[in-house]
């Protein structure tokens, strides 16, 4: 509770970052705010359109003609999100070493600011795609809203292991060079661009035990079928995340007076 209270009076700090980070993405652009949507329309348009519609691939087992489209975006949007919070949180508390050093602040502050700059990107695409879903009359329903808690397993998912990897990456620099590397082949055997009933059996059971392949189908389910996705799974990732919160946390408590020193 403390932390919380502590996160929470220097809100204004958290807020002002994340606004100073949005802006200054688009400093010195002629469009300015407008590619926050330009990018984002642009990626759909290219996974919705120019997949189903040009190049006509087509999922097993689906007669929608925008299905693979859909497929792709949920597991790209999502996995997106994961990569941008977990790969921004490695390297935070290095990135910001001086501030570290010169202001007194709750270190914790640094991944929140990456978790709401990371959430708003994901807003915004995410919505845009949503609308792209009732135009093209693919919408799923009332199991839409199904997606907010797999949203907040995601997130539980993320910031701890950003936080877990963040901490190690201050003692240990190879850690964040490493997660670069991983990340690529975590994509890769998460069932994102291919279904994963392509696979034989034996990859099928080694990739249901990654935790991202658990999430992103969870979103695929959703968007693409309408359905509810398989909770008793959600739930064990929910528990891998809640232990890789408390994990996080208990690394950061007990190595962050060092922190400073190794920076």
């Amino acid at each position: 509770m403390g932390l919380l209270r502590a996160l929470w009076g220097y809100r204004g700090f958290i807020f002002g970052t994340v606004k100073r980070e949005f802006r200054s993405r688009y400093n010195n652009s002629l469009l300015g705010a407008a590619w926050t949507v330009i990018n984002p329309l642009a990626m759909i348009f290219v996974y919705t359109v120019i997949f189903s519609r040009v190049m006509q691939a087509r999922l097993p087992g689906t007669g929608t003609a925008y299905a693979y489209g859909i497929y792709l975006c949920a597991g790209i949007l999502t996995w997106g999100l994961t990569a941008e919070i977990t790969g921004r949180c490695v390297n935070t508390f290095l990135e910001n070493a001086n501030l570290l050093k010169k202001l007194t602040f709750p270190r914790l502050s640094l991944p929140v600011i990456v978790v709401l700059t990371a959430l708003f990107n994901f807003g915004i695409i995410f919505g845009l795609f949503t609308l792209f879903l009732v135009i093209s009359g693919n919408f799923p329903g009332w199991a839409f809203f199904a997606i907010f808690p797999v949203l907040a397993v995601q997130l539980a998912f993320s910031v701890g292991l950003g936080v877990c990897l963040g901490v190690l990456n201050v003692f240990f620099r190879d850690v964040g060079q490493l997660y670069g590397v991983l990340l690529q082949f975590w994509f890769w055997l998460t069932p994102i661009v291919y279904p994963a009933e392509v696979l034989p059996a034996k990859v099928r059971e080694l990739i249901a035990l990654n935790p991202m392949t658990t999430l992103i189908q969870a979103y695929q389910d959703i968007l693409l079928r309408g359905a509810l996705p398989n909770w008793r799974h959600v739930a064990v990732v929910a528990g891998v995340g809640l232990l890789l919160c408390i994990a996080g946390l208990s690394l950061f408590r007990r190595h962050s007076s060092d922190m400073v020193d190794e920076l």
